[in-house]
């Protein structure tokens, strides 16, 4: 499934935005920190065939790169609804969100009428590692993708295989895990690189981390059906997942209307791309 692509106006220039399917029902997905839309390509094509996905390349990413700050989670949400006014009544779309794009997910839904919320392995609030700053957290935990943000590599396929051997796609790799990196890739041959600029992601990620409260009195003001699709292993496949089980503990106490799953057997990357987890995803989307 190819999606259409066309772009919608956003305040500072042109949002780029992809329709991965022709059915009447809506989705509106949001990627996360060092994404682009082609990290929905895999669940896109999962959905039934009355359902349509419609995905972005946030501001500093894809091709919105060259769209202007300031930048920030709140000021992504403003763009999201947009991108959901352009495309439907927001209270016939399902928003989903993953990773960062779940908290910007959550931004969004705040004081809206969206069919319904789902967020993928992010949406709660983190907190920050002891004794460190916003700029040392998001080094410690997101620390290699903003290494790939600085590197230039030789060829698109050189690019291509640095992420077969990411801990995360190990063992997991497939054609959609690999036309997610190709349309990342950009430049000229001995000098690919990401398409994602790293101060934009630096912006959004001190924003994420300092401001737990903010997220936290959004998640209280999502009115729609809200729910929780988490992965048990982490960033790197790591055992120990973004959304651990205590922190789920304790949104599920506060917000006892919350619905949460465990994605069996998913890292933090193959619940979009995994077979399995992504038409579980999907199905879960589409109900």
């Amino acid at each position: 499934m190819n999606p259409v692509l066309s772009d919608v106006e956003v305040p500072g220039g042109a949002l780029r935005v992809a329709r991965f399917g022709t059915g009447p029902r809506l989705i509106v997905a949001v990627h996360g920190i060092t994404a682009s839309l082609m990290a929905w390509n895999a669940v896109a094509r999962r959905l039934p065939a009355e359902w349509s996905l419609v995905a972005m390349d946030l501001r500093g990413r894809g091709h919105s790169a060259g769209l202007p700050g300031p930048y920030g989670l709140p000021r992504q949400a403003e763009d999201v609804n947009l991108v959901a006014r352009s495309v439907g009544a927001e209270s016939d779309i399902v928003l989903t969100g993953h990773s960062m794009g779940a908290y910007i997910a959550v931004l969004a839904a705040a004081g809206h009428d969206y069919a319904r919320v789902v967020l993928l392995d992010g949406g709660l609030p983190l907190p920050l590692l002891p004794g460190l700053d916003a700029d040392a957290t998001l080094d410690a935990t997101i620390g290699p993708a903003l290494a790939r943000l600085d590197r230039t590599f030789p060829s698109a396929d050189a690019y291509v295989d640095f992420f077969k051997a990411h801990p995360a796609f190990a063992g997991n790799w497939n054609d959609e895990a690999e036309e997610y990196v190709r349309y990342d890739a950009t430049g000229p041959e001995g000098a690919v690189r990401s398409r994602v600029r790293q101060e934009p992601v630096r912006q959004d990620g001190r924003w994420l981390l300092n401001e737990s409260e903010e997220i936290g009195a959004a998640l209280h003001a999502v009115k729609s059906p809200l729910s929780l699709l988490r992965a048990p292993r982490g960033l790197l496949d790591q055992p120990v997942g973004m959304i651990p089980d205590e922190l789920t503990a304790t949104w599920r106490r506060r917000l006892p209307a919350l619905e949460e799953e465990l994605v069996e057997d998913c890292n933090h990357y193959t619940i979009l791309f995994q077979d399995r987890c992504a038409s579980l995803v999907a199905r879960h989307l589409s109900r």
